[in-house]
């Protein structure tokens, strides 16, 4: 096992914070063939960039085309990664399994797929349903895949009603403890996820990420 060297760290770091998906694959692949361990690569560099990342757009310091970029980045590491865990058949310890899908009829994706970018480079395994997806889908995936968190995003205010449709089905059919639930999208507030019972509100992706990560640490 090798140390993770200053040109490795500072290299991949700037590609995943400059949204550079070609160089933090080389770096990743370098860092690799110098033997350096694939979880330090995870933990020593992907996540605390991406969290300084998600922090600089919370402040306003970058907007959605970065973060998309960064996250982009570090899907592409984390991918070569991820390969040679399952390779050398070591176990990789992920936070949690989130289940996220956008409500029944509402298409915007964007939004979505950006939280489970992030959230697959922050170390959970995410089951991303697309968009549409009904109560009874949701309720299906999360049985399957024995989820931690159901995120459930709505962009349009008629839509809206989605997320209180697919936590009232958890709970008639007696599994709403099971599950942790979190809402999140253009129509969505705190008052909402308040009104609807769900246990967590993200304003955006980033905050998403920290709150899944607070949520699951608290149980």
């Amino acid at each position: 096992m090798a140390d993770l060297s200053d040109e490795i760290r500072n290299g991949l770091g700037e590609a995943l914070a400059n949204g550079d998906p070609d160089a933090a694959t080389a770096f990743t692949r370098k860092a690799l063939e110098q033997g350096v361990e694939p979880l330090d690569l995870i933990q020593q560099v992907i996540v605390p960039v991406l969290t300084r990342v998600g922090q600089d757009f919370q402040d306003f310091v970058i907007f959605l085309p970065e973060l998309m970029s960064a996250g982009e980045a570090a899907e592409k590491a984390t991918e070569i990664l991820e390969e040679v865990i399952v390779a050398s058949g070591k176990q990789v310890a992920s936070l949690g399994t989130v289940v996220i899908g956008t409500v029944e009829n509402d298409v915007h994706d964007i939004g979505k797929n950006i939280v489970s970018m992030l959230m697959r480079s922050h170390g959970f395994k995410v089951v991303d349903l697309g968009r549409d997806v009904s109560p009874s889908a949701f309720l299906e995936a999360a049985q399957k895949e024995k989820a931690d968190i159901v995120a459930m995003s709505s962009l349009m205010t008629t839509t809206r009603p989605s997320t209180h449709s697919t936590i009232k089905l958890f709970n008639e059919v007696g599994l709403r403890e099971q599950y942790k639930f979190v809402v999140g999208g253009g129509c969505v507030t705190q008052e909402w996820a308040n009104e609807i019972g769900a246990d967590g509100y993200a304003p955006d992706a980033a905050s998403a990420v920290e709150m899944c990560k607070a949520i699951l640490t608290k149980e």
